[in-house]
């Protein structure tokens, strides 16, 4: 495609992302468009745990979901420390004041790698309800008040791993991947060897009934966000998990296209752009960042690969994309700048720390939150500038969610509205 071509190819997401994102509110994983970028100005700059910091709570519980905003509630899971009693958490934003803490259910916990929680996947709203995912695959949707509409735990979950992907809204469907491991006598399947039995499925909103489910074919395990994207005119869902990036359609499920993407455990969710997807391969002996043009029918995997980079690959942050730029940071720190459109390394540069939080778009930088706590700013463009460096000195693992001036962290104990309090 014509680089004139590519530079008006701008997915409905993105477009939806604007017009959300000046409104304050931050609905999901990575905001509005599930790219982690924000249409805001004028947001916060420099802060520490004691300066510009609007309030700090306690979270009940143990996880690490990222924060999603809506008006004035904040949303959170959590579980009891022994992955048993699963809560969603609702705040009010002007002071943090838990508001309400309602248990949706209880699950039987099941392995889960260390580093993982039983309530790692984002919710997500649509402004009248909130949308919950566990470590089992129960899943609950509860209104603003906290009330129960509707919970199942017809999904049997089971990973090496543990489960980490959160779900997404698409008109009056949830869509949610459930990407398994083999609970048998032998783990591999699922896990070290791809196998059949994984797939992605649609839930009627309201009632919690399955619309369609699909399965993936030859895949292995991943943790990755089902994406929404225009692709020529029409929105598809773009799906990552261990071995595969695909696209269906998400009013009937139809499989339309897939590629390899040789590897295991994905964690980054995969950003769109210039018409391309750029996807990470999780864990494997040749791991490669990926830029797959969308669309096509089949097996597009020689004809829709349009460049691929073998260094410093991220396994656990997703990746940024601003202005034609894409944007990296692996687990050790090492953050890379690419023109998205050809691959070219623009810049490298190691920052301090590791990295397991997705970094956030947002008024011209770009912000990384490393696991020690520490939002790295830099300047968003073709050369690299550090703008602050933020400490909370306290782990971190969730993304940050962005809404009406002010930051919303969550910490392993903590919640932090970073800010101005008139915000």
């Amino acid at each position: 495609m014509p680089f004139s071509r590519l530079r008006y190819f701008i997915p409905l997401a993105v477009v939806l992302a604007c017009a959300v994102s000046r409104a304050g509110n931050w609905p999901q994983f990575r905001g509005p468009s599930g790219q982690g970028e924000s249409a805001e100005k004028n947001l916060p700059l420099k802060w520490s745990a004691t300066e510009n910091v609007a309030w700090k709570v306690d979270v009940p519980g143990t996880g690490w979901s990222s924060p999603i905003v809506w008006g004035d509630r904040i949303f959170l899971t959590s579980t009891s420390d022994d992955g048993v009693s699963c809560h969603v958490l609702c705040f009010d934003r002007k002071a943090g004041k838990l508001q309400w803490n309602v248990e949706v259910f209880k699950q039987t916990p099941t392995k889960k790698e260390a580093r993982n929680s039983y309530a790692t996947p984002t919710p997500v709203t649509d402004g009248e309800r909130v949308y919950s995912i566990f470590s089992g695959g129960g899943i609950a949707a509860l209104s603003f008040d906290g009330k129960i509409i509707w919970s199942s735990q017809d999904i049997k979950f089971y990973g090496q791993q543990g489960y980490g992907s959160s779900p997404a809204l698409y008109k009056d469907t949830l869509v949610v991947h459930v990407d398994l491991t083999s609970q048998g006598s032998d783990p591999n399947p699922g896990w070290l060897q791809p196998w059949d039995q994984s797939y992605v499925m649609a839930l009627d909103k309201l009632t919690g009934k399955q619309r369609w489910k699909t399965m993936r074919g030859l895949s292995r395990v991943g943790h990755t966000m089902p994406r929404l994207v225009d692709v020529d005119g029409k929105t598809q869902l773009l799906s990552v998990a261990g071995d595969v990036v695909q696209g269906f359609d998400p009013d009937t499920g139809e499989k339309l296209w897939w590629a390899d993407n040789q590897g295991e455990t994905p964690v980054p969710t995969p950003v769109v752009g210039d018409g391309l997807a750029f996807t990470a391969p999780g864990f494997s002996k040749h791991p490669a960042i990926r830029a797959f043009r969308l669309g096509g029918h089949g097996d597009v995997t020689h004809s829709n690969l349009v460049w691929e980079y073998t260094k410093a690959v991220p396994t656990m942050a997703s990746y940024a994309f601003h202005d034609h730029r894409l944007y990296t940071v692996n687990e050790g720190g090492i953050l890379q700048c690419f023109e998205a459109a050809t691959g070219k390394l623009l810049w490298k540069q190691r920052l301090e720390g590791t990295y397991s939080a997705s970094p956030i778009v947002a008024d011209g930088r770009i912000y990384f939150l490393a696991d020690d706590g520490t939002t790295t700013v830099i300047e968003d463009g073709p050369e690299f500038k550090v703008l602050g460096t933020n400490p909370l000195n306290e782990k971190c693992q969730a993304s940050i969610a962005v809404s009406n001036g002010q930051f919303f962290i969550r910490t392993q104990q903590h919640l932090f509205c970073v800010g101005s309090p008139a915000n």
